[in-house]
C-alpha cells in the first residue's frame, strides 16, 4: 500500500513578508499543490488588493480562510513539528536536510501531527532565533545564488511535499509534544537551571539554545514534555526546601 503524507496537516507560516504579491503567489503554490494551512506572523505593507491580484482563482480561498498572527511562537502553538527553511548553514542552525528527503520524512509525521514549515522575510530570512523554534532546517541547493524569491521557495518545497510517497505504508509517529507545551517545558526548564545555577542568570537563551538543540533530535511525545516538567517541579520543591531550612538556621 502506498502511503503519502496527508496535506491536510502541512501548514505554510511566513514570518513577516514584506511583498503582498508574494503572498498571493505563495498562496497559489499551495493551492496547485493541495495545501490549503496558511498562516502569516507579523505582515508588513499588507495590501489585499495586490494579494488577490496574485492569488487568482480558488487560491484565493487561501487567502480568506488564513490567519494572521502578531506573534511568532502563537503562530506555531498547534504544530506538533516545525521545519524551517533557509539559504545560510552555520553552528547555530539546526541539522539540514534537502527538500526530497525531507518530505518523506514527513509522511509518517503528518498522519497524527500538524506540520508546520516556516519561511522568513524576503531580505534576510530567517534569524537564528526564529530558527531555534524548529526541530529541523531545510535547505534549496542552488548553482550559483543561493537566496530565492520566496513563492519559488515555497513552490519548490510544496512540490517535493505533494510528491513524496512510500511503497510500504511506514510507522505513523505517535502524536508529539505542540509548540504551546514545547514552549512552557523549556520556560519551566529554564527557570530551574538558572535557580540551580546550571546557566548564566545574564545570557540564559544563548545557553538554553543548545539544549533545544538538544531536545529537538528526537521530537518530543506530549507525556516527554510532562515529564520533563515533572522533574522541574520536583527540583522546584526540593530547592525551596532547602532554602527554607537556610533560613530557620
Amino acid at each position: 500500500m502506498t502511503a503519502k503524507i496527508n496535506l491536510d496537516n502541512i501548514g505554510i507560516v511566513l514570518a513577516q513578508p514584506q511583498i503582498s504579491e508574494n503572498i498571493g503567489a505563495v498562496a497559489r503554490a499551495m493551492n496547485n499543490m493541495g495545501l490549503n494551512r496558511l498562516t502569516l506572523v507579523n505582515p508588513k505593507n499588507y495590501e489585499p488588493q495586490r494579494v488577490s491580484r496574485m492569488a487568482t482563482g480558488s487560491s484565493i480561498k487561501l487567502i480568506e480562510k488564513m490567519e494572521v498572527y502578531e506573534d511568532l511562537k502563537e503562530a506555531l502553538g498547534p504544530y506538533q513539528y516545525v521545519v524551517g527553511t533557509t539559504a545560510r548553514t552555520g553552528s547555530l542552525r539546526p541539522a539540514m536536510t534537502l527538500p526530497r528527503p525531507l518530505a518523506r520524512d514527513l509522511i509518517a509525521i503528518s498522519q497524527n501531527n500538524l506540520v508546520a514549515i516556516l519561511f522568513g522575510p524576503e531580505d534576510r530570512g530567517l534569524s537564528n532565533e526564529q530558527l531555534s523554534n524548529c526541530h529541523t532546517v531545510t535547505t534549496i541547493p542552488t548553482a550559483r545564488f543561493s537566496s530565492l524569491n520566496l513563492s519559488q521557495a515555497v513552490m519548490i518545497v510544496c512540490y517535493e511535499v505533494f510528491l513524496a510517497s512510500e511503497e510500504t505504508l511506514p510507522e505513523p509517529a505517535p502524536r508529539l509534544a505542540n509548540k504551546f507545551e514545547l514552549e512552557g517545558m523549556y520556560e519551566h526548564l529554564r527557570d530551574v537551571l538558572m535557580k540551580i545555577g546550571f546557566i548564566d542568570r545574564q545570557n540564559p537563551e544563548h545557553w538554553m539554545l543548545n539544549i533545544r538543540r538538544f531536545l529537538s533530535r528526537l521530537p518530543l511525545r506530549a507525556r516527554e514534555a510532562r515529564v520533563i516538567r515533572g522533574v522541574c517541579r520536583q527540583i522546584d520543591w526540593y530547592t525551596g526546601q532547602l532554602e527554607k531550612i537556610r533560613k530557620e538556621k
